[in-house]
């Protein structure tokens, strides 16, 4: 049986991610040891929250090397939300460096009239890489839940898998090279797309204990 390990840094909703992973047939495993994440066979890294507490409490614990190491080894990652932004390397909600670990800058939504901030509900994906094993059994332009004010702007446009349209800004609502993967949304809050979504990623994790 894999072993996901749910990096646990005081920021995230980890009963809802592992209530959905289990459904996706994983098994999920919180932990903040830096040995655990490393034995796992794969790693989420959710969030909710600030960025600057974020990375306060990763480094606390002596995560960050941790998360690049995994990264770096090639098993599968998938990073939620806030766990999307702090992979940046900064970001205009704090000043707090992020890890670095994807180049460009987290970006808070532009002021316009009749929009919201934050961006949340219910909004459809305007997939960038189709091809993804992320978007594999779902629909075009799936809808899937947000809750954020901030959005990331990487440097290099092709690790862009997923763009969101909110008001008359288009930004990027997911990325993905490699084993790396992370979105802006919740899958865990969207229905049978976020559950599709967390199997696709479950799939991969199978396959690469497999091979």
């Amino acid at each position: 049986m894999a072993v996901i390990a749910v990096v646990d840094y005081d920021m995230g909703n980890l009963h809802s991610v592992c209530k959905a992973l289990e459904k996706a047939g994983a098994t999920p495993q919180i932990t903040d040891s830096p040995k655990l994440i490393e034995q796992a066979d794969a790693v989420i890294l959710p969030g909710v929250g600030a960025f600057d507490p974020a990375v306060q409490h990763l480094r606390k614990r002596g995560l960050e090397q941790p998360i690049k190491n995994a990264i770096a080894s090639g098993k599968p990652f998938l990073g939620i939300c806030l766990g999307l932004q702090i992979l940046f390397e900064s970001s205009e909600e704090g000043i707090e460096k992020g890890l670095g670990i994807v180049k460009g800058k987290v970006k808070r939504f532009r002021p316009e009239p009749d929009i919201t901030i934050p961006h949340m509900g219910w909004n459809q994906l305007q997939l960038q890489q189709p091809q993804s094993i992320l978007w594999e059994h779902l629909p075009p332009n799936p809808w899937v839940y947000f809750v954020h004010s901030y959005y990331v702007d990487p440097t290099d446009p092709d690790i862009r898998a997923a763009c969101v349209s909110h008001g008359n800004q288009t930004v990027t609502a997911a990325i993905a090279r490699d084993n790396l993967m992370a979105v802006q949304f919740h899958p865990e809050k969207s229905s049978n797309i976020g559950l599709q979504i967390l199997s696709n990623f479950v799939s991969q994790v199978y396959q690469k204990v497999a091979a």
